[in-house]
């Protein structure tokens, strides 16, 4: 399949079968096709032979209607890992992938990518964005949304736009100038709609400039539909559609999720009461229809893609692995002892290493919210470690610091079903469970109703590591019963705290019980839920409940005892640290950029009795690291997915490079930032950094970050040789100088000079322009020619309309934006 195949399957003629099936509807069946029938889909109409289209949330797998782990599903890196690789062909498999996930699961699209830009280091859901920079982000989500589309599935580019924080997403009024909000916020939007023809988009809950995104005709209809000429189905967020004539008329075509919404029933009756137009109604449809025709749910129309030619037979595990590993970035590596560098490990001269901290045995390969899925499996750090070394090498391990404050899933050593009962006790359905959290929302498991539905019971065994007090934990709304080994732990009634539903269905309250476990010896283990409420509203059916587990723990102090112990011992220490959900989630901003916990005591105390001591941070989003100069190596690893400790252990240990390149500035201290502001004064947040933000937004050098935007290393040295330039593309040749095979990120930035137009406006010191990737043997040199598009030398002008620039600019090939290789200069007229 050729990279323009997707663009002419998409110009498929669809208009014939479309006015033939609008023609066949009275006003109730559109006004009802326009409006969610459930949780994630629409409705069917067999008598145009429509079939119910179904929607699925993203972006790192295919969740399917099931929110629960009943039916497993592939579990990417985090889209910032996949943003470190630089790489829209990566992206672009990836979306491959995805296709066919949602496929097997019967679903037709995909409620992704997330395309808002990381404005400030505090944005709870940065991990599920790309980047600071809207030329990255718009690449490597024209790369995603072009993958998924050629395997048949439609996307929904979101949240358009401005949704760059979550604190008072539902209500805040962002107020975005013209110029950022063309050039930063709209940009990655544009970029893919107009490169990669998204069949969705999906507005945001929040306002720009006064209006809710769900109802703002101008960006809708002016901007999206009519400058760039947007041809697909605009959905809205979940709940976020709020009134009938003002949604319709904004450019909203179907709202989420149903029954109940502003369309169906309430737009039949503005249309009859002439609040709004048939015709109006007409075009929304006509949308809705082209939707479906495009992904084969309409019968006797072909779709957009031809199945023969869909991508097929993708490992999903092993493509898991390349995207950690390539995403990875190594922030340092400094040599150890006066000898070779830290990183990589050496196995065969290695022959004891401690590895350190809860996540590496408990890992966290997702951030938290709706980008949730439910992997069949997960590789620790701890465990691709220990597969990957020689069985000579002594690993230890010791928790060190636990950074979470609930009990995680219970997971290691349980085997546990969900046994789904009726008030008789009939088991109206039963699944095997990955761990701990039972979940279902807007789809119950198959032969389960809601008004059938009277208990869950959680059932397995537990096989403890080690003995002595073990800690269980039970969190729902609901009658919750804990038995242990025959003996009733725990009978509680649990009311929800605080007025807000969904918080109290997500993060319900936890109770803690213990019971003394023998190591190795296996118990029953029973968890009753009687839930006080199956839906978080009309028609939206819900359910929620977890068991939580761990193992016998040392008080705080005595814990990081042992893990200074354990390192000291080694000749090699590789500590884990990490963010939790409570840190990085959707629905919440952080407060501070610190680790959780005692994490940087941890590292502090490790790095001072073994110099060889390798830092993987996992987080999704930068976090500040007081200690990163006194460590000899730190990898970045993101959220990696599920099988990160895999990529993990042969990027550590060498037999692969660390690929990534940071795709957001990480700062010293949250204070350097330029933006720190992500909450709302009396309901509005004002963007008054203007097109500031990120690295543009870094100009005070007694406040450079850790890490500037572009930074990473591999393991091996490029030698920059030669950068030809015109205003139109630029050639760069450069040599692999080191003794391993590489792969470079070559950035071009472009910076005005003093001899730029005297009227043009301020602008930041360099914007990155273009990238490519290149890769080269041991002494080989590399070529690449990037084009510099005309948009790179543009300005938004206030009063309306691009505006290019003339003058003089230098042109940099860099390695990062803070380690800039060869200039020339160009003029531009």
């Amino acid at each position: 399949m050729t990279d323009d195949q997707p663009q002419r399957a998409a110009r498929v003629d669809h208009t014939p079968a479309v006015e033939r099936a609008l023609a066949a509807l009275d006003l109730d069946a559109k006004a009802r096709l326009l409006s969610g029938q459930d949780m994630w889909t629409l409705p069917a109409l067999p008598g145009i032979g429509l079939r119910s289209l179904v929607m699925s949330d993203g972006p790192v797998g295919v969740r399917g209607q099931d929110w629960s782990a009943e039916d497993p599903s592939v579990a990417l890196p985090s889209p910032t890992a996949l943003a470190a690789s630089w790489d829209p062909e990566l992206a672009r498999r990836t979306g491959h992938l995805l296709a066919q996930e949602a496929r097997r699961k019967g679903v037709h699209v995909l409620l992704a990518p997330t395309v808002n830009l990381h404005r400030s280091p505090l944005g709870g859901r940065h991990f599920e964005c790309y980047s600071e920079d809207p030329l990255l982000t718009g690449a490597i989500g024209a790369g995603y949304v072009r993958g998924v589309q050629e395997g048949g599935v439609g996307t929904t580019v979101k949240h358009f736009v401005g949704n760059d924080a979550e604190t008072d997403r539902l209500t805040v009024d962002n107020r975005i100038a013209p110029r950022p909000l063309r050039e930063l916020y709209l940009a990655p939007f544009e970029h893919i709609v107009t490169n990669a023809h998204p069949w969705g988009i999906m507005t945001a809950y929040n306002q720009v400039n006064g209006s809710t995104m769900t109802e703002h005709r101008y960006l809708v209809n002016e901007v999206l539909r009519g400058e760039w000429g947007f041809d697909g189905c605009n959905v809205s967020d979940w709940t976020a559609a709020r009134d009938t004539v003002r949604a319709l008329r904004g450019g909203l075509d179907v709202a989420m999720p149903g029954p109940r919404t502003v369309y169906g029933a309430p737009l039949a009756a503005a249309v009859r009461a002439g609040e709004v137009t048939e015709a109006e109604v007409d075009d929304a449809v006509r949308r809705v229809l082209l939707l479906a025709a495009r992904t084969g749910c309409l019968e006797g129309v072909p779709a957009a893609v031809d199945p023969a030619g869909v991508p097929q037979g993708i490992d999903g595990r092993a493509l898991a692995r390349e995207v950690a590993r390539r995403g990875f970035v190594l922030l340092r590596n400094e040599p150890v002892g006066g000898a070779r560098r830290a990183l990589p490990l050496d196995a065969t001269a290695l022959r004891s290493l401690a590895v350190i901290g809860a996540s590496a045995r408990d890992a966290r390969v997702l951030g938290g919210g709706s980008a949730t899925v439910f992997p069949d499996s997960v590789v620790s750090p701890l465990e691709g470690l220990r597969a990957a070394l020689p069985e000579d090498v002594e690993v230890t391990f010791a928790p060190g610091a636990d950074p979470r404050t609930r009990t995680p899933y219970a997971r290691e050593g349980f085997a546990l079903r969900a046994r789904y009962l009726a008030a008789d006790g009939r088991v109206l359905a039963e699944a095997p469970q990955f761990d701990g959290k039972v979940q279902a929302v807007g789809h119950f498991p198959a032969g389960v109703s809601r008004d059938d539905l009277a208990a869950v019971e959680l059932t397995g065994t537990c096989t403890p590591r080690t003995g002595g007090r073990h800690t269980f934990a039970v969190a729902g709304t609901g009658d919750l019963r804990l038995t242990v080994g025959g003996a009733v732990l725990l009978d509680e009634r649990c009311a929800p705290e605080g007025h807000d539903p969904f918080e109290a269905f997500m993060h319900p309250v936890e109770r803690q019980v213990t019971a003394e476990l023998t190591a190795g010896e296996p118990v029953d283990v029973v968890l009753r839920f009687v839930p006080f409420s199956l839906g978080l509203g009309e028609g939206m059916d819900a359910l929620h409940f977890t068991l939580g587990h761990r193992e016998p723990q040392l008080d705080p102090d005595a814990e990081i005892e042992e893990a200074v112990r354990a390192a000291a011992a080694a000749d090699a220490a590789v500590v884990v640290v990490a963010t939790t959900e409570d840190v990085e989630s959707e629905g919440l901003d952080r407060r501070d950029l610190r680790l959780p916990g005692r994490q940087d005591e941890l590292v502090a105390r490790v790095a001072a009795v073994n110099p060889h001591t390798v830092v993987v941070v996992n987080s999704g989003s930068p976090v500040e690291l007081p200690w990163h100069t006194r460590v000899p190596a730190v990898l970045l690893s993101w959220f990696p997915g599920q099988e990160g400790g895999a990529a993990l252990a042969e990027v550590l240990l060498g037999t692969h490079e660390p690929g990534g390149r940071l795709p957001t500035t990480w700062p010293t201290r949250i204070e350097d930032a330029p933006v720190t502001t992500v909450t709302p004064t009396g309901g509005r947040l004002d963007y008054s950094e203007g097109v500031f933000i990120g690295y543009r937004g870094w100009r005070t050098p007694a406040a450079a970050p850790a890490y500037p935007f572009g930074h990473g290393l591999g393991y091996t040295d490029w030698e920059y040789e030669s950068l030809d330039t015109t205003p139109d593309s630029v050639r760069v040749r450069l040599r692999n100088a080191g003794e391993r095979p590489g792969r470079e990120v070559v950035q071009i930035y472009l910076a005005p000079t003093a001899d730029a137009a005297p009227d043009a406006p301020e602008r930041p010191d360099r914007w990155l322009a273009g990238f490519a990737v290149v890769e080269a043997g041991p002494g080989e040199s590399a070529e690449t020619e990037i084009p510099l598009p005309d948009r790179a030398f543009a300005v938004w002008d206030e009063d309306g309309g691009w505006r290019r620039v003339k003058g003089v600019y230098t042109v940099e090939a860099a390695h990062s934006v803070a380690d800039r290789r060869l200039t020339a200069e160009v003029t531009v007229g």
